[in-house]
């Protein structure tokens, strides 16, 4: 029974990396940004299970902070997200889809072309799996600050959903109290949000350097090396 399981500690928490063989691949959809790959994996003891998941190229997403008068003020953004038909205050994000480039890098293009900010410092806030029983995709969110604002002639054309969003500032500890209140629903916001507020009560200790390992990244499994 589960009350008589043993009872860990912190240091016991940590998510491990085995991949179980995989027999058979294969591409069941493709798709215009994402894949669906079913595969047989042999699970030991349990036999061989199909799965099918979502191939995914990862993604960054970024909690811009600025100081005002003593005031942590997080940048959020508003996108049309159709499979749920929500507009969404959400985090500048965007997929890992540029060959070779590091995340890090990918998150300074997502801020420059969604928010037409710069960043002089970076860190990393959280790793994370968007939905690790369906997709691949990881993800990770970085804390930039020290922004500036882009010259006009390099600002980014935006369209499709991005067209016309609306940007914002908004105090961290308003944002944490609008997630606990169930007002946000998009992951990376609702997570960057809650780990920002954290790591700033320590005094920001828990964040990790800008080109820190991911060994978690699905490029990584498939031999691709995406951070040093």
């Amino acid at each position: 029974m589960s009350l008589d399981a043993p009872v860990l500690r912190g240091a016991d928490l940590a998510d491990r990396l085995d991949t179980r063989p995989v027999s058979e691949t294969a591409l069941a959809f493709k798709g215009m940004v994402w894949d669906v790959r079913r595969d047989v994996v042999d699970l030991g003891e349990a036999g061989e299970v199909t799965r099918e998941y979502v191939d995914h190229p990862g993604a960054v997403a970024i909690v811009a902070l600025r100081d005002v008068h003593g005031h942590d003020q997080v940048l959020l953004i508003q996108q049309y997200r159709h499979p749920v038909g929500y507009f969404e205050w959400e985090l500048p994000a965007g997929l890992l889809d540029v060959a070779g480039e590091q995340p890090w890098l990918c998150a300074a293009r997502e801020l420059h072309e969604e928010a037409d900010l710069s960043a002089g410092r970076w860190d990393v806030l959280i790793d994370y799996f968007s939905s690790p029983g369906g997709s691949s995709e990881a993800l990770r969110i970085f804390l930039a600050r020290d922004l500036a604002g882009v010259h006009d002639q390099e600002r980014f054309t935006r369209e499709g959903e991005e067209h016309g969003m609306p940007v914002g500032w908004v105090d961290l500890e308003e944002a944490h109290e609008a997630v606990l209140r169930g007002q946000l629903h998009n992951p990376g916001a609702v997570i960057g949000i809650l780990t920002a507020h954290a790591a700033r009560a320590r005094n920001w200790a828990t964040l990790r350097p800008h080109d820190d390992p991911w060994p978690e990244h699905p490029l990584r499994h498939a031999g691709t090396e995406i951070c040093p």
